[in-house]
């Protein structure tokens, strides 16, 4: 059962809020971390991305970048712009994206869920980004940035989130990309028994968004538990920060394809081997979004097209073991991208790009009237084929989900040290 626990979260003082909180670090390039800095130098990204504080010429690896996060973070800690809860609390955390809203519990979870899967992932993850994480927690001795995980819902947590968003909020404000964010604090002793209580009867959790942070962190636990022998599992160390949101909350958004050449091929012949796949339906100059599953958009030379999985191919997937198998970006990849482009390895390919839904159909055009060959839009995966494939102990393709809004770093830290 899930032990999500309250805690004393370390945040921003009232009125620094808006100018602390930050998109995610893994969002931004060098440069871009940079810019965003010197636009709003309370930036959390300056410490998530202390390189920012550095010419370019110092290594964004170096000791020294660390040390530079871990001694902001302190300094603002010791200067009152963060602020030390007083005791344990759940934080609700609501997001309002073009009139949508998504609400979760920012919170503590176990990193012993994790490792007995109880908290379930539905991608691997790169040693080399986790050992990033790994120093930038292990150094600051706190974690910065909130793992988003999901949860299959449940009335009686829904309805403590509504009792509390009737009252006023701690932070209410509206982010430059138009993102309203809004925190109530759940801090009565019997509101925070009740909740902790209802997330002890669900059976599993899913990590939604922030692998890597995660692996980091469990990583990071594991180190503290060698060098305290004798811990007793409620150590700090031992959880890491989330923020958990209901399922029938999430949108998932597209997450699109463009590929740099045909494979040797010109249009003719490469729709002429796409034709042989699938149901091909000319649309032309109006961009074309997927109305459904097993279907996908193409652009290509200056046209959209309809691209229709064909009755054979739809019950070859559905015959598979795998849940996996069944999901578009595996479909397209296994029929398409690999057999007629080439692209049998699409983590490592540098032949594919994948663009998030967030930036529009418009920039897959963009893309192949630039530096690509075509392109295609998705229909997006669900939040029910993610648990399915977490479920099944299995992985999804690269580049499976996008999620929408982004979480704020710099809201809530958690502090790991005793």
């Amino acid at each position: 059962m899930a032990d999500i626990k309250p805690f004393k979260a370390i945040r921003p003082k009232k009125g620094l809020e808006q100018r602390i909180a930050a998109l995610p670090y893994d969002v931004y390039n060098r440069a871009e971390a940079k810019r965003e800095v010197e636009k709003e130098p309370m930036s959390f990204l300056r410490i998530d991305r202390a390189e920012t504080q550095f010419p370019d010429s110092v290594d964004m690896y170096a000791d020294i970048v660390y040390e530079k996060a871990r001694d902001l973070l302190w300094q603002m800690v010791a200067e009152g712009e963060l602020v030390e809860e007083a005791g344990e609390c759940y934080y609700v955390y609501e997001l309002v994206m073009n009139g949508r809203t998504q609400t979760g519990i920012a919170a503590c979870a176990s990193v012993e869920d994790y490792l007995a899967q109880v908290i379930k992932k539905h991608e691997n993850t790169r040693e080399e980004k986790e050992l990033d994480r790994i120093r930038h927690v292990d150094i600051c001795q706190a974690q910065t940035g909130p793992i988003f995980l999901a949860y299959r819902s449940r009335r009686e947590i829904r309805e403590e989130m509504e009792k509390a968003k009737k009252g006023i909020p701690l932070y209410d404000f509206t982010a430059s990309d138009g993102i309203i964010h809004r925190v109530w604090r759940i801090d009565a002793p019997k509101t925070v028994d009740r909740i902790r209580k209802e997330f002890e009867k669900i059976e599993s959790v899913y990590i939604a968004d922030g692998h890597h942070r995660c692996a980091s962190a469990v990583k990071v636990a594991c180190r503290c538990r060698e060098r305290k022998p004798d811990y007793t599992g409620k150590e700090e160390f031992n959880y890491f920060l989330s923020v958990l949101f209901p399922d029938d909350q999430l949108m998932i958004m597209d997450y699109n394809r463009v590929v740099k050449d045909l494979n040797g091929l010109d249009e003719e012949e490469f729709l002429r081997k796409v034709s042989g796949i699938f149901e091909v339906k000319k649309i032309g100059k109006e961009p074309y979004r997927p109305e459904r599953k097993g279907c996908f958009g193409m652009y290509l030379g200056n046209s959209w097209y309809c691209l229709e999985t064909k009755a054979e191919t739809k019950e070859c997937a559905a015959d598979m073991e795998s849940p996996e198998k069944e999901l578009d970006v595996a479909i397209l990849q296994d029929m398409l991208l690999g057999p007629v482009l080439g692209i049998s390895e699409p983590k490592t390919d540098k032949r594919i790009d994948f663009v998030g839904g967030i930036r529009g159909l418009e920039e897959l055009e963009h893309r192949v009237h630039t530096d690509a060959a075509v392109a295609f839009s998705m229909y997006p995966t669900s939040v029910s084929e993610l648990f399915a494939v977490a479920d099944a102990g299995h992985l999804m393709p690269p580049k499976s989900t996008w999620f929408e809004p982004k979480l704020r770093s710099g809201l809530f830290i958690h502090k790991i040290s005793e």
